[in-house]
């Protein structure tokens, strides 16, 4: 599908936006309440209810709106810049690791995405194995996919170099974002159905309250081979399988209650990159601050979980894009233009 295709879609294209900022959302939270969860039973069930949909739900929607620059020029453009952000927050981080947050036995690797950025490690190559299964038709590629997404915790590698592991376990959101047809699902969406979601997510959250502490977060992170996992057995990809239903499951509940109407969520939606690239150094920041000795209960984590919430609408300001743009987005026409002049001599010199 080309941008005209998603232009001439805008309900589908507000739907996406609103989608992708309620889980920037849950990311942020995520992310804020990590530390608590293993002694705040509050913060444990919502930490493990929201992963069991946001990064699936993140991916699709990511493969949703690659099909607007998948290939051609935009394709190539999208790909550099991409490049030029994992070098450029890679760099960010572990400089700051050393020289600010004195961060111990933390290896630093360009191989080794750091923290979050193995999302776009991982989103290169989504983009490019796409394109390599282009000749195959939307099934034949989601049954590719998940076929490689269970064989790949079998590997006696570390999951998390060049995210190798997240990038072949949400390989199937990506895919099915890709070919999701927003007008055939969207007849699916009525006020009956989404009331049942809602429902059906809040059952969700109730059963991971009782009974999450049987589940390693592991699994839910996707970064982990089936061996780290602690499980050798030959039937271990089947629980993925498993897991896999699971996130299916709880992401079409979250989907049937996201706004269909265009709003200021709408707007906030064009500028989750930068409160997924910067709300790292937030987070790293409260790490290292005595903030967390001080949340000791619900109440607290709660008043964490709105500063989250703001500190997403802070991120995903105006302004904040017009100061950062340049890092968060780095012009890449210099690098085209580098290009096109290194091969601009082989292709003159073919004509003669």
């Amino acid at each position: 599908m080309t941008k005209t295709n998603i232009q001439s879609n805008p309900q589908g294209e507000t739907f996406f936006l609103n989608l992708r900022f309620l889980l920037m959302i849950c990311v942020f939270i995520g992310n804020a309440i990590e530390p608590l969860i293993q002694d705040i039973t509050a913060m444990h069930a919502l930490y493990m209810w929201i992963f069991t949909f946001h990064m699936p739900l993140f991916v699709f929607v990511t493969g949703y709106f690659a099909k607007a620059n998948l290939l051609g020029q935009p394709g190539r453009r999208l790909m550099l810049q991409i490049s030029l952000q994992y070098v450029i927050f890679q760099s960010l981080y572990s400089i700051l690791d050393v020289t600010v947050f004195k961060v111990q036995n933390v290896h630093h690797s360009f191989f080794a995405p750091y923290l979050l950025l193995w999302f776009l490690a991982s989103h290169f190559c989504w983009r490019l194995l796409l394109i390599l299964l282009s000749k195959w038709t939307p099934l034949q590629q989601l049954a590719a996919s998940l076929t490689l997404g269970v064989l790949v915790g079998y590997l006696q590698v570390d999951g998390a170099w060049l995210s190798l592991s997240r990038t072949f376990v949400y390989l199937p959101f990506f895919i099915a974002g890709y070919h999701f047809s927003f007008v055939s699902a969207a007849k699916l969406f009525t006020p009956g159905v989404r009331i049942s979601a809602g429902a059906l997510a809040a059952v969700l959250l109730g059963a991971v309250s009782l009974w999450g502490h049987y589940i390693d977060p592991g699994w839910l992170y996707g970064s982990m081979t089936f061996s780290q996992l602690g499980h050798s057995e030959w039937y271990a990809g089947t629980y993925r399988l498993a897991l896999y239903a699971l996130q299916l499951l709880a992401g079409i509940a979250f989907l049937a209650v996201v706004p269909l109407q265009e709003s200021r969520l709408t707007d906030l939606g064009r500028r989750t990159l930068y409160v997924f690239l910067l709300h790292g150094f937030i987070i790293r920041f409260a790490a290292v601050s005595p903030l967390y000795k001080y949340v000791t209960n619900t109440a607290a984590s709660v008043l964490l979980v709105i500063g989250a919430i703001l500190l997403t609408l802070l991120l995903s300001h105006s302004l904040i894009r017009k100061w950062t743009s340049p890092v968060i987005e780095p012009p890449v026409q210099w690098l085209l233009n580098l290009e096109r002049r290194a091969f601009r001599p082989f292709g003159a010199a073919s004509k003669h």
